[in-house]
C-alpha cells in the first residue's frame, strides 16, 4: 500500500511540474494603464523582453548619399521605381534591399548577374512591387505607422521571405461532428494562438472585410429583417482575431480595449483607433499588392490551396508593441517614404501659356509627382461606433 502511495505521489509530482513548465516564472512587472481595480494592466516577463528585443533591433543606417548627379534612369537600363535616386542613391538603396532581404543569397537573389536589367527572376519582379508597396504603405497609412513608417526590413529581418506571413489553410477532413459543425473550432493553430477559437480569422478580417463587431441586441437569431447575426457563435471569429494580434504584438487585450466596456469607443486608449487603421491596411495590402502577384510566385512558394503569401501584423510587429520597437528606420531612406516625384524638362513660356490656354491637363509624371506629395494617410479621427462604412480609403466591416 506504501508502495502505491509513493507512486501516485511521484505521478502527482511529475504532473505538477508538467503543468508549470507551461508557466512563467516570476517576477512579471505589471503596468497600469487604468483606474487600480480594473484589470487595465500589462504585464512584462523582464527575461522574455531581452530575447524579444534582441530580436526587434533595427540595423545602423548607411552614410547618406548625395542626391547630386546623373539619375538612375539615365545611367541603368529598366529602372521603373527609383529611377529619379541619383545613381548614388541608387546604389544605396540596392545594398540596403541586399542586407535587409537577401543578406546570403546576395543581388543574385533578385537580378541575372549576366544583364542585371533582365526581369526573368520572379524574386526582381515581386522586389519592384514590394518597393512600391513600401512606398504606399509609409505615404497612405500614416494613420497607422505614423511618422515611424516601413521599410523591407521591417518584415524580411534579413530572410528572404518574412517568417511571419500566412496562407489559407487547408480545409480539414472533418467539418462537422456529432454535435454539429465545428466551424473551424477545436483544432488549434498558430493563427489564433493554439486556443479552441476557429482557426481562419485572417481570411475573414485580413481578406475578406466580413464585419467585425459582433455585440447583438437580440437573444435569438430571428428571420428575415429582424435577423440577427451578432451571436457567441459569430463574436468566436473575432476573438480568434483578437487572439492573433495579441500574439503579435505581445499585449494583452487592454492594450486597445477599456475593461468598463470593450465595446465603447469613448473609453477606449488611442491604441484602439490605431489598431482598426491597422487591420484595414492589411486587407488593403494582401487585396492590392500581394493577391495580384499570385501567378507570379512559383508553385513551391504558394499555400496548400493555391493562394500567395499575405501579411498579418505579425508580419511586422514580430512580437513587440511597435514594430522594432519604434525605430525610424524610413527617415533615412526617402525613396521609400512615397513615390518619387518625376523630374521634367521646363516648358518654354509660351508653351505653358498655349498649354494652360488650350485647358490641357498636366502632365500625368507631373501628376503623379503632386498626388504624391499631398497624398496624406487616410482620416484619423475616431472611427464611430456601428459606422459600417470607414472614414478611409477602403469600404470595410464593422469592428
Amino acid at each position: 500500500m506504501m508502495r502505491g502511495f509513493r507512486f501516485r505521489s511521484l505521478i502527482l509530482s511529475v504532473a505538477a511540474l508538467a503543468v508549470l513548465a507551461g508557466c512563467e516564472r516570476p517576477p512579471i512587472e505589471s503596468v497600469q494603464s487604468g483606474y487600480r481595480g480594473t484589470g487595465m494592466q500589462q504585464l512584462y516577463n523582464q527575461r522574455l523582453l531581452v530575447t524579444q528585443a534582441s530580436l526587434n533591433t533595427a540595423p545602423e543606417p548607411a552614410a547618406a548619399a548625395s542626391a547630386d548627379g546623373p539619375k538612375a534612369k539615365d545611367v541603368y537600363q529598366n529602372v521603373k521605381v527609383l529611377g529619379e535616386l541619383s545613381v548614388g542613391e541608387f546604389a544605396r538603396n540596392m545594398v540596403a534591399i541586399t542586407q535587409w532581404v537577401a543578406p546570403n543569397e546576395g543581388c543574385t537573389y533578385c537580378h541575372n548577374a549576366a544583364n542585371f536589367a533582365d526581369d526573368s527572376k520572379y524574386t526582381k519582379v515581386v522586389a519592384r512591387r514590394m518597393l512600391q508597396m513600401t512606398q504606399h504603405v509609409n505615404a497612405e497609412w500614416k494613420s497607422h505607422v505614423g511618422a515611424t513608417g516601413v521599410t523591407c526590413y521591417t518584415c524580411h529581418r534579413g530572410n528572404p521571405v518574412p517568417n511571419q506571413v500566412w496562407f489559407a489553410p487547408a480545409d480539414k477532413r472533418s467539418t462537422g461532428a456529432l454535435l454539429g459543425d465545428l466551424e473551424g473550432q477545436n483544432q488549434p493553430a498558430a493563427s489564433v494562438a493554439y486556443s479552441s477559437l476557429p482557426y481562419d480569422p485572417l481570411s475573414h478580417y485580413l481578406q475578406d472585410a466580413k464585419p467585425i463587431r459582433v455585440n447583438g441586441n437580440e437573444a435569438l437569431a430571428m428571420t428575415g429583417a429582424a435577423a440577427n447575426r451578432n451571436s457567441t457563435k459569430q463574436a468566436e471569429f473575432t476573438y480568434g482575431l483578437m487572439m492573433h494580434m495579441s500574439q503579435s504584438l505581445g499585449v494583452n487585450c487592454t492594450y486597445c480595449h477599456n475593461t468598463q466596456s470593450f465595446q465603447s469607443w469613448d473609453v477606449s486608449p488611442p491604441t484602439r483607433a490605431t489598431a482598426w487603421y491597422g487591420i484595414r491596411m492589411a486587407r488593403d495590402l494582401n487585396n492590392d499588392y500581394m493577391t495580384p502577384l499570385t501567378a507570379t510566385f512559383p508553385a513551391h512558394r504558394l499555400g496548400p490551396k493555391g493562394d500567395v503569401a499575405k501579411v498579418a501584423c505579425g508580419t511586422c510587429h514580430q512580437g513587440a508593441f511597435k514594430p522594432l520597437y519604434g525605430a525610424e528606420m524610413a527617415k533615412h531612406h526617402r525613396e521609400l517614404l512615397g513615390p518619387l516625384p518625376v523630374t521634367v524638362a521646363a516648358a518654354a513660356p509660351s508653351a505653358t501659356a498655349s498649354a494652360t490656354a488650350a485647358g490641357m491637363p498636366a502632365s500625368d509624371a507631373s501628376a503623379t509627382g503632386a498626388a504624391a506629395s499631398a497624398a496624406g494617410a487616410p482620416a484619423a479621427a475616431t472611427p464611430a461606433a456601428g459606422a459600417g462604412t470607414a472614414t478611409d480609403n477602403k469600404m470595410v466591416g464593422t469592428n
